[in-house]
């Protein structure tokens, strides 16, 4: 029993694993969220219930600004690394890609095995945090030095579980990589595979080129918070009337490695959506999808170009104007491939005979939302419109559509039409349509505002708007 269904070595297993694991993480990420909108609609009102269970950080049930600083942070990790990469590349990757190129199993099955496994010390060691001295990691899921150097314990182990969910997940993709290359059936050549294929393959590339940057980066930065190292630390630096003794580092060269990772990781994130998604679409507009080519080339050019952006998160730290010049039009041009692709879902569902299946409808779900995701990051690619609505709500919206309006509703379609062949069973239209209705009428009622409030300057990581007059007329926005 264990060797078949915990240590298993059978793919479809391990997919399923990574399927359930990471609905648990997202159900976990979902409640930290809820926790941060009570505090952000009804800021310092009391939760009786939460100061039972977490005495230090909301004692009497009202919320510190430390124990928010440690939600938002635990927030984005736990959606980020443990859930949407799982289920996307995890999940799907493990149980489709053997099955529709004709493949037994895996290249290295135990391989897949341990990928799995390492899964479970990084969210361990994720959540101890929360239980040693001084909290969880509140330095943001950026983690952006020298803040993250400078706290306590619970930043360590965000750093040590980063570097397991690091390797487990280039262990995956050299597995992909070398399944989907050397394990295809007679006669299923490159051009053949479906576009969810293509679209893992190449997400397992960018994964083994991006994530030794960050599992580097982290090292350093363990090094700098254990050993006393000055990677990422500037001499002269005062905390708490304390001069510590760190030299010659630089902070900004922190983000450089975490975002030449991050920003790939955001493609990371979407690209299966999007080859699943050119999967089910035209399966129920009962049409050949449009521009097969075209599509896998468009996919291919959104991960070379997904390479080359990364200081456009960086446009506020002083960089030559002349340099971010070159990032923004690199990101504008990223809008051609995804264009492709959205003008060819279209084209797809163009005089077809549609029939709106569950897993249809949460494939038009995802279009229309990474639309608005795809839409509202032209502006943000702009250097002059990026200067103005950084670090506020505006980007907090812009991720959740593509992540969530994307990534998850993509994750949602794949669910909803592979299920049958998971488990044996159907999944029922009338509560999946509902479950679609819900998702889609709250998920926009949520994100949607989170534009306007960051238009009007509302500063993203901020505890208690109440406390700033110039933000006391956003209070309705916020309470949404």
């Amino acid at each position: 029993m264990l060797r078949r269904y915990v240590f298993s070595t059978d793919h479809k297993i391990i997919g399923i694993q990574f399927l359930f694991t990471s609905l648990a993480m997202l159900l976990i990420g979902g409640a930290l969220a809820m926790l941060m909108r009570w505090q952000l609609g009804w800021p310092s009102q009391p939760l009786s219930w939460m100061g039972q269970l977490a005495p230090n950080g909301m004692p009497g049930g009202v919320m510190v600004p430390e124990y928010y600083n440690m939600l938002f942070t635990m927030h984005g990790s736990v959606m980020i690394f443990f859930g949407i990469i799982p289920i996307l590349v995890g999940a799907f990757g493990n149980y489709l890609i053997p099955l529709k190129i004709g493949a037994p199993d895996m290249a290295f099955p135990r391989l897949n095995m341990v990928s799995y496994w390492l899964m479970w010390p990084a969210i361990v060691i994720m959540f101890l945090g929360f239980f040693l001295e001084g909290g969880a990691a509140a330095a943001g899921w950026t983690s952006y030095a020298p803040l993250s150097v400078t706290l306590g314990p619970g930043q360590t182990c965000w750093v040590v579980s980063l570097l397991f969910v690091g390797t487990s997940s280039i262990m995956g993709s050299i597995n992909y990589i070398t399944t989907v290359i050397n394990h295809r059936a007679p006669g299923m050549t490159f051009f053949r595979m479906p576009m969810s294929i293509w679209a893992l393959f190449i997400t397992a590339i960018m994964v083994l080129c991006a994530t030794p940057a960050l599992a580097s980066s982290l090292v350093m930065l363990l090094l700098d918070k254990t050993l006393g190292t000055s990677f990422f630390m500037p001499s002269g630096l005062i905390v708490d009337g304390v001069a510590l003794a760190h030299s010659g580092g630089q902070p900004i060269l922190w983000q450089h490695l975490f975002w030449f990772y991050s920003h790939p990781a955001v493609y990371i994130m979407i690209l299966p959506a999007m080859g699943m998604i050119s999967d089910i679409l035209p399966t129920f507009a009962r049409k050949p999808l449009f521009g097969y080519h075209s599509m896998v080339y468009a996919i291919a050019a959104i991960a070379v170009l997904g390479f080359i952006v990364w200081a456009h998160h960086m446009f506020v730290s002083g960089m030559n104007p002349a340099l971010g010049t070159s990032f923004m039009v690199a990101t504008m041009v990223i809008a051609v491939p995804t264009g492709v692709k959205i003008f060819n879902w279209l084209a797809t569902l163009w005089r077809g005979s549609i029939r709106m299946t569950v897993p249809m409808a949460h494939a038009c779900a995802f279009v229309a939302m990474f639309l608005i995701g795809g839409l509202t990051g032209i502006f943000l690619a702009s250097m002059p419109v990026d200067m103005y609505v950084h670090d506020t709500y505006f980007i907090v919206g812009h991720l959740h559509y593509v992540l969530f309006g994307g990534s998850l509703f993509g994750a949602f379609a794949g669910l909803t039409y592979w299920f049958p062949k998971m488990f044996g069973r159907m999944m029922s239209e009338r509560v999946g349509k509902l479950h679609l209705l819900l998702t889609l009428i709250f998920f926009n009622g949520v994100m949607f505002p989170m534009f306007l409030l960051g238009i009007n300057g509302m500063p993203r990581r901020i505890y208690d708007w109440s406390q700033y007059a110039h933000l006391a007329h956003l209070g309705p926005l916020n309470r949404l």
